[in-house]
């Protein structure tokens, strides 16, 4: 599984661990490596542990976090990093709660001790400017780097883990994911939230200056653009999902156009079916292939009988995560 890369603070939790230890506080990353059974969280998660005791994240979803957090404490005092490991045969399972069934096996690494501090640096920084990049680390020695080009399998999959027969985990820190609403309208102001807390860095298209207010979305990406243009400027990638909110041709289309040219691994378009055929015939008109115009989801969103703006949102958030993990939409 991937890493998750965003923590409910809005920041990642390299992010936070580097800006806790700049503080002077001091920072421990506790990273989930391997699970086996019905493990709480998926490999790749995160628990950033302050050295004044304050928590982002999770690596089991509130089973061990005091036992991590007590480890975490020892590794900012001697610099070095651990492996911890809970299941539910284990005595400090029963002792911290993890009675789910499963085993994990965590990471805790002290900032400025077995991790550098410049690898958080790097990692920020891809993060920044949409870079993919591997972190990997020997789990014996502590020992890590930063790794461009490597693991394509692992990136593509986008799926960290432990290598076969090694104690080499590599951790994939591909581009956050990013969701691009065209219309600033109901749908978009519910759908918006909903998509930040599942992990999405949203922007929001609409030319139209009375929409695109930062009273309406606040602290959100405006572009008052013409939505073409905007999404040329964005330039999608495959970490980004377009969703086509306005029901207005002249807005739509010129977006929907210039995202079949890309990479984005979702496009959804809101109206009726026989909207949708419509706007088929008119991608057919503008010389786009049969494969092409198969992307767009349309109507968009999943079929839950959603009524109302909330409702819309969430079963477009609905397909838009069953598309990402390969799931039938």
């Amino acid at each position: 599984m991937t890493q998750d890369t965003t923590a409910l603070s809005g920041q990642s939790p390299a992010q936070i661990a580097l800006g806790w230890h700049r503080s002077g506080v001091g920072a421990a990353l506790a990273t989930v490596v391997q699970t086996w059974g019905s493990a709480p969280r998926r490999v790749g998660s995160q628990l950033v542990v302050s050295g004044d005791g304050r928590l982002e994240g999770s690596v089991s979803g509130g089973c061990v976090e005091g036992a991590v957090v007590l480890e975490a404490q020892e590794a900012l005092a001697d610099g070095q990093h651990r492996m911890l490991e809970y299941g539910i045969s284990d005595g400090d399972a029963f002792a911290v709660g993890l009675a789910c069934g499963g085993t994990i096996r965590i990471l805790v690494e002290p900032v400025g001790g077995s991790l550098d501090p410049t690898v958080l640096e790097e990692l920020v920084e891809a993060q920044a400017t949409r870079q993919p990049l591997v972190y990997e680390v020997n789990l014996s020695s502590g020992i890590g780097q930063v790794l461009r080009g490597q693991y394509p399998e692992r990136m593509r999959m986008d799926r960290s883990g432990v290598e076969a027969d090694s104690e080499i985990f590599v951790a994939v820190h591909n581009p956050p994911l990013r969701l691009v609403v065209v219309g600033a309208v109901h749908i978009a102001q519910a759908l918006v939230p909903m998509a930040q807390i599942a992990g999405y860095d949203p922007v929001v298209i609409d030319p139209r200056a009375a929409f695109a207010t930062p009273e309406r979305f606040p602290g959100v990406i405006l572009m008052e653009d013409w939505p073409d243009e905007a999404v040329t400027t964005l330039g999608l990638d495959a970490r980004s999902a377009l969703v086509l909110l306005t029901h207005d041709p002249k807005l739509d289309d010129p977006a929907l156009q210039a995202a079949l040219h890309r990479d984005c691994f979702y496009i959804g378009a809101l109206g009726s079916k026989k909207t949708h055929a419509a706007r088929v015939e008119r991608m057919q008109q503008a010389g786009f292939s049969a494969d092409q115009i198969a992307q767009i989801h349309g109507p968009v969103g999943l079929d839950i009988g959603a009524a109302g703006p909330a409702e819309i949102a969430l079963a477009i958030l609905a397909e838009v995560t069953a598309v990402l993990r390969g799931k039938s939409a």
